[in-house]
């Protein structure tokens, strides 16, 4: 019996164990809509923004470890998504896009909202599909949904014409996924993993970098396993937040631009590195030619293309984190032992001194309310147990400093594409897909304002995320970079007119509070948190605050700026070399 395309749709959905998407519809895609109308498996989350949609997708994705699913129609609708593809694209995340599109006879004569998506989303898609046959409709959605998993996970766009989501055909799914030119290598090379082993056996000063492969791979008790058995400290890239736990002894914090003096002193003065689902993207390298100068690198990475496309790699495992890393705890643990706590001692105590000399810490004031309270205070009333998104700036830098993380998958960031307007639709998103976990967005006041119409989304679906607005009046990185490198000429970055975000979330229907001063603080926290609503939270900072540790650009990542204000008086300390 022939069923429609939409059926088709759906239904391929439903056997994908898809359970919820986020979308808006438009004049191709109403028969999909139509459909969707009585489909009881299926929850469709109207966003007010096609961008929205997608990073609601993301979202979901990130937090669940799941393929999200955006819906949207052809043209402006199609386009609109892709920001969210884009920033899906740079930090790996598997999303599927459907996409309507004009009837198949109308495509290339430029049609009332018409536009080739396909093409436009080539650069920032794993794949994407035009369906130009209905009977190819069932098995394009499954190999959608397996490429955005498989192998390095990433976003997959299907275009859908008009004809052929209405169109007739029998519906045969697939059950096994074919494709002969795409086979992800899963499993490391032996003899290199094994030359891993080794590197880590003699090495006196290694470090390991994790990355969010570790996270997408589902490794992060291998990664434990194994900085725990060989005393290895590790330092986790921004998309590797939460794949070691924060408050593990071993512990560096973030590496980078804004990491920790420690991560970066550690990775600077190394002799080996073992880089782990990352891919030395430039933020943590800083100057390439100064990076790790010292160092043996080991890089294991399912993406064969990011291994030595930044840096030289003297040990390369291609494969996933969890196989490899089981397989290079085994090898570890049969060989002969080392007494590993004995050779790390002098290692651990140069990186205590380092972390005791340059802590990350600020100035308290009882009078300005400074953006890191906030974080510690946001951390200390959830108790850590809470899924943190955010925008793209200082807001983020902040979160990523402050709150600690110890499980992955709780803390969702724009990384590689830095998008402002992500961290609220992605934390509705997270909470659609976590229902009983406690989601906060931390957020500029310049970036919230990029998807603030998802107010509505949130609130109709009675979505309890709670949104911290850190309110400086100013896009704050952009400033910070414009008082230290351009001679405070604030071009264009001070927001001259703020809405009252307490009054924009009460024009929605959602709860607003504000905090003006510290003592304000912790109250305001308090009652978001026992509020059953979207809420958002306006804390009014210390506009001239900026964010420290800071290498400028070009640098090497020990060439780190500080406001010495913000660091506690303590005498200079001579630190010994590692013999």
């Amino acid at each position: 019996m022939k069923v429609s395309g939409a059926e088709i749709v759906v239904e391929s959905l439903k056997k994908e164990g898809v359970t919820h998407i986020f979308g808006y519809p438009g004049g191709v895609v109403l028969n999909l809509f139509d459909y969707l109308y009585d489909a009881k498996d299926i929850k469709l989350l109207l966003t007010r923004h096609e961008q929205g949609a997608t990073h609601m997708a993301d979202g979901y994705a990130r937090s669940t470890g799941r393929v999200g699913v955006a819906l949207v129609t052809s043209g402006p609708g199609a386009t609109n998504t892709v920001t969210g593809i884009a920033t899906a694209a740079m930090d790996s995340i598997p999303i599927v896009v459907l996409t309507g599109q004009v009837p198949t006879m109308l495509i290339g004569n430029d049609a009332f909202q018409e536009a080739d998506i396909v093409g436009i989303t080539r650069p920032c898609t794993k794949y994407n599909y035009l369906v130009k046959n209905i009977d190819d409709l069932a098995d394009t959605i499954r190999e959608a949904f397996h490429i955005a998993s498989t192998g390095r996970p990433g976003p997959v766009l299907i275009d859908l014409p008009r004809d052929i989501s209405s169109g007739m055909a029998n519906f045969n799914w697939p059950e096994k996924v074919q494709i002969r030119s795409y086979n992800p290598t899963v499993e490391g090379n032996r003899k290199m993993i094994e030359k891993a082993v080794e590197e880590i056996s003699k090495s006196k000063k290694p470090v390991i970098i994790a990355g969010g492969g570790v996270i997408l791979s589902g490794a992060s008790e291998e990664l434990k396993e194994l900085a725990e058995f060989t005393q290895v400290p590790v330092t986790t890239t921004l998309m590797g937040i939460g794949s070691f736990p924060s408050t593990h002894h071993l512990s560096l914090g973030m590496p980078g631009m804004h990491g920790t003096y420690y991560a970066n002193m550690a990775i600077q003065n190394s002799d080996l590195i073992v880089a782990i689902g990352m891919r030395f993207d430039d933020r943590v390298t800083g100057k390439i030619s100064a990076f790790a100068p010292n160092a043996t690198i080991v890089h294991i990475d399912i993406d064969p293309t990011s291994i030595r496309k930044n840096v030289h790699v003297d040990v390369p495992i291609v494969g996933d984190c969890k196989n490899v890393l089981k397989t290079l705890n085994q090898i570890v643990k049969a060989g002969k032992q080392p007494q590993w706590t004995e050779i790390r001692k002098s290692w651990l105590k140069q990186l205590d001194d380092w972390k005791e000399l340059r802590p990350l810490c600020y100035k308290y004031s009882d009078t300005v309310i400074k953006p890191q309270y906030v974080i510690e205070k946001l951390y200390e009333a959830t108790g850590g147990d809470a899924i943190i998104t955010t925008e793209v700036g200082q807001n983020q830098m902040w979160a990523a400093q402050f709150f600690k993380f110890d499980k992955p998958r709780t803390f969702l960031s724009s990384g590689g594409l830095g998008t402002m307007g992500y961290g609220f639709p992605a934390a509705i998103g997270a909470q659609v897909a976590n229902p009983g976990k406690t989601v906060i967005d931390i957020a500029g006041d310049g970036s919230i304002q990029m998807n603030i119409q998802e107010l509505a989304t949130a609130v109709i679906y009675e979505l309890p995320v709670k949104v911290a607005i850190l309110n400086n009046r100013y896009l704050g990185m952009v400033r910070q970079w414009q008082e230290l490198f351009f001679k405070e000429r604030y071009s264009h970055s001070h927001l001259n007119t703020v809405p009252d975000f307490v009054k924009v979330a009460e024009a929605y229907s959602a709860v607003g509070l504000r905090a003006e001063k510290p003592s304000e603080v912790e109250p305001v926290i308090r009652e978001a948190l026992k509020t059953n609503k979207t809420v958002f939270m306006d804390f009014v900072i210390d506009w001239k605050e900026k964010v420290f540790p800071m290498v400028p650009a070009g640098a090497a990542i020990d060439q780190m700026m500080f406001d010495d204000e913000e660091v506690p008086k303590k005498e200079t300390k001579k630190l010994k070399a590692i013999k």
